[in-house]
């Protein structure tokens, strides 16, 4: 679990300020005319939740690639979040519709339980800046729980714990024993951190619209399968 501010890593907030910075310059080359901007709450969107040991990190990076779009993984959301700077350079863009409505979805969250503490709530403003200003993939921290239910793709990557457990064993390089008693803490952690910012909701599983199971559906094939999804929906071609 991150703590509270920011990241304490110059390297990894200067690659996240490069990051966002490339991210703005091509939305701003891509921006349709005036006429046609902001009909929409949010930009396209696909959030990533996982079991540990799915290697979200992996199909989430496969995806923005597929697709053209930015990942925001959940080290890159709490740079954002934590840091003032950064989290300035997200808003620069941003009107004062914009910010009116992050609010007024702020409002809402909090009316359906989110979390008011502090550092969550800047969580928040920065997943919702992020989707209102141009399509992404957002990974871990909630972030399917924080965006508007009507849009969107929520992917949620599963598998039976011995073939998690083998896949974490063998990535770092651990025992079963070890492997199998980091992904019960981890996991653990991730439901603690869901309940606690956003109650009974985080227990949903209707909050999911597309569930693939690993074990079967190999990376590659999950990726397509999702673009697949995106193409039937008229997201992406």
């Amino acid at each position: 679990m991150f703590p509270s501010g920011a990241s304490g890593n110059p390297d990894l907030t200067r690659k996240v300020e490069e990051k966002l910075k490339n991210w703005q310059a091509a939305l701003a080359r891509a921006a349709p005319p005036p006429v046609a901007r902001r009909k929409k709450e949010t930009a396209e969107f696909v959030t990533v939740s996982r079991m540990v040991g799915t290697d979200g990190q992996a199909f989430a990076a496969a995806l923005g690639e597929r697709l053209g779009w930015p990942v925001f993984d959940r080290e890159i959301l709490h740079v954002m979040a934590g840091d003032d700077n950064v989290r300035e350079k997200v808003y620069e863009t941003l009107d004062e519709r914009d910010i009116g409505w992050i609010e007024d979805m702020l409002r809402w969250l909090v009316e359906k339980g989110l979390d008011k503490e502090h550092y969550f709530r800047r969580l928040s403003e920065t997943i919702l800046a992020l989707a209102r200003q141009g399509p992404a993939i957002f990974l871990g921290r909630g972030a399917d729980l924080i965006l508007p239910r009507d849009r969107g793709l929520r992917v949620r990557l599963v598998a039976p714990l011995e073939f998690r457990v083998h896949c974490i064993a063998l990535r770092e390089h651990l025992t079963e024993i070890a492997a199998r008693t980091r992904v019960d803490r981890v996991q653990s952690e991730r439901h603690d951190f869901l309940r606690t910012h956003f109650g009974p909701r985080a227990d949903d599983l209707a909050r999911n619209d597309l569930t693939i199971n690993v074990a079967k559906i190999p990376a590659s094939q999950a990726v397509e399968l999702v673009a697949m999804v995106l193409r039937l929906h008229g997201v992406v071609r």
